[in-house]
Formats: structure tokens, C-alpha cells, sequence
């Protein structure tokens, strides 16, 4: 299906028409929300076998794939419309005055949260349903009290186009105001500069590129009136992995791991890119077994032609650092519907610590094998990455002073710290942070996955000496 642009005039009124909807959406209650993200949900199912097929034509990804993800994404939406019944988005803090002067006494506080209003929601070519069109962005933000306008990927247009349609019927048939979802298209860079430029745009979230991401934060920025930007931007989610723990198991989680590195072609923001190992003969006989298990995986191709472009530029890129040595070496670079060939090099960390390039993400089905020759050194090259989504620790089970220090270098570098298997998957649930230091996302304090995500799009606000009528809203807005 052929992608035309939205002029500026079809973006300005799509901004409109959520701007328009925005108090009634704020104000709606939490039967009202939950209604809407669970008949979302509900036709999305009722879809399955149109979307699928037709998210497959456009992404390869397979059908057992886009089927999971598509489940994932109908929980999310029904995950979000429980927590809003259950009162989230409502949230308040009822502060009684207390007599006297300050600052022991001080005046009746009701301190609550309100909706920031229209968010600007830009669709990730990766996941085509659970970051996209109704994925967990869009599914927050609605459960926040927040109309929602996406930015379709150019990557699935037809898919976009479809789930649009079905989420305005539902929209629609509920009686809600059709500025609760929009939908914006185009591949050209002017399209999205213009959506978030628009000042009725109150926040954008955004999974994709660094090199977009970090584009368009500026433009936010560069506002008269500045607005937040809730960017996951990429990651090399590096896994640090001690000496006893590959003596005792090398061979099993080499296997793992190389399942990690090229599952869906190596294309999730969570795909461990850089591999930690310390000087040991347990760690020569475990790259051994992880090269094996690379050198007999065969991904499917890349999304998109742009995709395999960057990643033959990353591989090319780290074989013209000196220092860096293939294990198994990428294959000749291809076009969008060749497969790459998984590829991986070695180094050490001295070369890695000194060299950014090799800080940068390789979005595709490689990593880097990083020698370190003390905990210090490992803990070093954690601090030279500066910021992921995951870091993994294997072998930080016993409390002793080398556990400590990876786990107090993990949780600065990283937003989710794990102990065990790999990186790759995201539970979506309460205590889940998706968010981790720059550059792999711009608010290091948030979470785009999980029901916390909602907390992105409301602002805290103190009434003081609220009237009655309103404190009896409940901490909902009026």
C-alpha cells in the first residue's frame, strides 16, 4: 500500500478535533475509560485473522509471532482498563489543615492529577501491534484521561490503517467524542516535526532510533512552552556474566543466549548486544559454545531495507576498530529482504572503555564479546555504556564484595537489573520499569511497560482549600 504524507492542514485538524474532546476525555469517569480499552481489546480479537495475515505481508515476522503479539497487546488494554477501575488514575493525597501558623499548621491540601491532554503516540516498526497503533503508549495514555493521536509507522501503513479504523468504530459506536483517537501518516520528517510542534500537542511518546528520538525531543524542547518527550530511544542491554556460573552451566546458557541475540532477527530494544566476561578458561570455553550457536542460527530478514542498512553499517563499523576481533563473522551486507548473517566480535575492555562507537547500538542479530580482567573492569565498562533497559548479572547469587559492586554498577547504568535468563521479553505488570538512563530513553524516571506507564501523562496539582463539591470528586478532574 502506497504512503502519502498528511498535509499540515490534515495534522492540524487531527490536533483539533483531540483538543476539542480533551476536557470530556479528562473528565470521563473510570467506567467510561475501562469501556473503551476493553471494546478496544475485544475488537482488536475480533480482527485476528484479518490483521494478522496482513501485519505479516508487511513485517515477515510470522504468524505464531504477530499472534502472541497481538494477545500481548489485547492484555495491555485490559490490564490498563483494571487499573483505572481500580482507582490509579485517581489517585489523591487528602491533607487536612491543621490550626496554627507554619510551620507546624498549614492550610487544607487535596493534592491530585490531572490529564496533561493530547498526546502525540509515534508507532515503533518493530512491533506492530504492542507498540503501535494500540499498543502500551496509546493504551496508557487513554487509561490517563489523555486523547491519543498516533503517528503510524511507514514500515506496516495498511496494518496501521486498519487497526486506526477499527479503533475509531469502536470510538464511535461507544459515543465518545472522535477526537479520543486520531491518526497521522507519513514517512517524510516534516510530518512528525509538525505533530509535535502543533501546541495543542501536551506530551509525545515515542519508540524508535536514537537518531529520531533525539531529533524530535529537540524539536520538543524548542517550543514556546516546551512539552514532555517519553523517549525509548535503543540499548545494548549488556550481560555480565562471572566465572562460576559459565563453569557450571556455559554450554546451556550460551544456547539461551544465542536465542537472545537473534530472536526476531535481533530486532527487540531489549536484545543483548554486549556480552561481559572476566579472564578465565570458563569464559574462552563459553564464547566457544556461544560462537557455535551463532554460526548455526538462521534469522529471517530484517523489517525493513533501512534496518539492514544500519546494521551492515554497524558490523562494518566495529571491523574497522582496531582491537576487535570476528568469532563469527557477518556475512556480505544485503538488501531489505536478504537475512543477515548473526555476527560476533571481541574485544577487550580497555579497547571497549576508550572507543564510544562501540557503545552504540547495533540493532540486529550481533554482540560484542567485552574481556574484562577484574570486577572493577567489568564494572567499568557497564559505566563507559552510561545507560540501558537491562543490565543481566549471571553469578551475583552470593552476598560478597564483587556482587555488590556489579550490582551497584548495573543499577546506575540500567532500568531493569536481572539475575537470571535473558533480557529479551517484557512482562507488563506493576513493578516493571522499561525505561533506563540516556540514551536508552529520555525519562530515566518513567516507564513505557506496565501499569505504571500512565503516570507519564498526568501532572500532579495541590488544591488548596478545595470546596467541597470538589473534594468529592474523589481525586478525579472536574
Amino acid at each position: 500500500m502506497n504512503l502519502t504524507d498528511h498535509t499540515s492542514a490534515q495534522i492540524d485538524a487531527t490536533v483539533a478535533a483531540a483538543a476539542a474532546a480533551a476536557d470530556t476525555w479528562a473528565a470521563s469517569s473510570a467506567a467510561t475509560r475501562a469501556a473503551l480499552l476493553r471494546g478496544l481489546a475485544e475488537a482488536l480479537e475480533a480482527a485476528r485473522d484479518t490483521l494478522v495475515p496482513l501485519a505479516d505481508r508487511e513485517s515477515h515476522l510470522g504468524p505464531a509471532r504477530l499472534n502472541g503479539e497481538l494477545d500481548r497487546t489485547a492484555f495491555q488494554l485490559r490490564g490498563f482498563a483494571t487499573r483505572v477501575e481500580a482507582g490509579d488514575p485517581f489517585a489523591h493525597t487528602d491533607d487536612p489543615a491543621v490550626a496554627g501558623a507554619p510551620p507546624a499548621g498549614h492550610p487544607a491540601l487535596l493534592r491530585v492529577r490531572q490529564p496533561l491532554g493530547p498526546v502525540a503516540m509515534f508507532s515503533a516498526s518493530n512491533f506492530p501491534f504492542a507498540f503501535s497503533v494500540l499498543g502500551g503508549d496509546t493504551a496508557s495514555a487513554l487509561a490517563a484521561g489523555c486523547p491519543v493521536i498516533v503517528k503510524g509507522h511507514p514500515a506496516h501503513p495498511a496494518l496501521t490503517r486498519a487497526t486506526a479504523a477499527l479503533a475509531a468504530g469502536v470510538v464511535q459506536a461507544q459515543g465518545l467524542p472522535a477526537g479520543v483517537f486520531g491518526l497521522v501518516e507519513g514517512a517524510a520528517v516534516a510530518v512528525g516535526v509538525h505533530l509535535v510542534q502543533h501546541p495543542a500537542i501536551a506530551a509525545v511518546a515515542f519508540t524508535g532510533s536514537f537518531r529520531g528520538g533525539a531529533a524530535l525531543q529537540a524539536v520538543a524542547n524548542a517550543r514556546p512552552r516546551p512539552i514532555p518527550f517519553f523517549g525509548e530511544l535503543g540499548s545494548i542491554n549488556p550481560v555480565v556474566a562471572r566465572p562460576a556460573v559459565l563453569a557450571a552451566q556455559g554450554p546451556a546458557l550460551a544456547t539461551t543466549l544465542a536465542g537472545s541475540i537473534t530472536l526476531s532477527c535481533g530486532q527487540f530494544c531489549t536484545s543483548p548486544g554486549v556480552i561481559v566476561l572476566l579472564d578465565d578458561p570458563a569464559s574462552d570455553r563459553f564464547v566457544d559454545a556461544l560462537a557455535a550457536a551463532l554460526g548455526d542460527a538462521r534469522p529471517h530478514a530484517m523489517l525493513t531495507p533501512g534496518m539492514r542498512a544500519n546494521f551492515d553499517a554497524g558490523v562494518a563499523r566495529w571491523a574497522a576498530t582496531p582491537g576487535v576481533q570476528w568469532r563469527v563473522a557477518p556475512g556480505a551486507p544485503g538488501t531489505g529482504g536478504d537475512a543477515p548473517t548473526p555476527a560476533l566480535a571481541v574485544t577487550t575492555a580497555a579497547t571497549f572503555i576508550a572507543t564510544p562507537a562501540l557503545h552504540d547500538e547495533v540493532f540486529g542479530p550481533a554482540a560484542l564479546v567485552v574481556r574484562a580482567a577484574s570486577t572493577d573492569e567489568a564494572a567499568a565498562v557497564l559505566q563507559a555504556i552510561g545507560g540501558s533497559l537491562t543490565v543481566t548479572l549471571w553469578g551475583a547469587d552470593t552476598d560478597d564484595a564483587d556482587s555488590r559492586a556489579l550490582v551497584r554498577a548495573a543499577m546506575q547504568t540500567a532500568g531493569r537489573v536481572l539475575f537470571s535468563g535473558v533480557p529479551t521479553g517484557v512482562a507488563v505488570t506493576a513493578g516493571q520499569q522499561h525505561g533506563g538512563p540516556w540514551p536508552s530513553s529520555t525519562r530515566a524516571e518513567t516507564t513505557s511497560v506496565g501499569w505504571a506507564a500512565m503516570d507519564r501523562f498526568l501532572r500532579p496539582v495541590a488544591l488548596q482549600d478545595a470546596p467541597a463539591w470538589l473534594q468529592g470528586l474523589g481525586g478525579q478532574p472536574c
